[in-house]
């Protein structure tokens, strides 16, 4: 199948005889962030700008940001990890993932008042059309929780 993305064009073959990997569905994920237009704006707005030749392209920074919390990390130490992935970057359309280190520096360089002044619109945009149609909260009161286990996010309810 043939897929869209922000780095092109990429063709999903199902090997059902394969080892599972953790970014199997961001080629999806990655087809509505361009159909959306969601991951341009996001870069396109982001008010780092670099002089230097050397200095990462923005798409390299948000893009290691990006996957970073989709893999659940919480530590830029965790960026690491990523590094050997080869396929997610082209999917983002990105050279490289950076370092740890080039990703903390890249974003210090942004003021709080410079992120905030960025992210607020995004995040907005992204629930604007939701904010404006009428919907229904729909609640079941009747689940009981029966064991929280401490130090996770499981509840096992009735």
């Amino acid at each position: 199948m043939a897929v869209d993305t922000p780095g092109g064009r990429i063709h999903v073959q199902w090997d059902h005889a394969a080892s599972a990997t953790p970014n199997a569905q961001l080629t999806f994920f990655a087809e509505f962030l361009a159909t959306t237009g969601v991951y341009e704006s996001w870069v396109n707005s982001c008010p780092l700008s670099y002089s230097s030749p050397n200095a990462h392209s923005k798409r390299d920074v948000l893009g290691t940001w990006l996957l970073a919390i989709l893999a659940g990390h919480k530590r830029y130490a965790h960026i690491t990890g990523l590094r050997g992935d080869a396929v997610s970057p082209q999917i983002l359309g990105m050279e490289k993932i950076i370092s740890e280190d080039a990703l903390r520096r890249s974003l210090s360089r942004m003021s709080a008042e410079q992120s905030k002044t960025w992210l607020v619109p995004q995040l907005l945009s992204s629930v604007q059309a939701a904010l404006s149609t009428p919907w229904i909260l729909d609640i079941d009161t009747t689940i009981k929780p029966l064991v929280s286990v401490p130090g996770t996010h499981l509840l096992f309810c009735r």
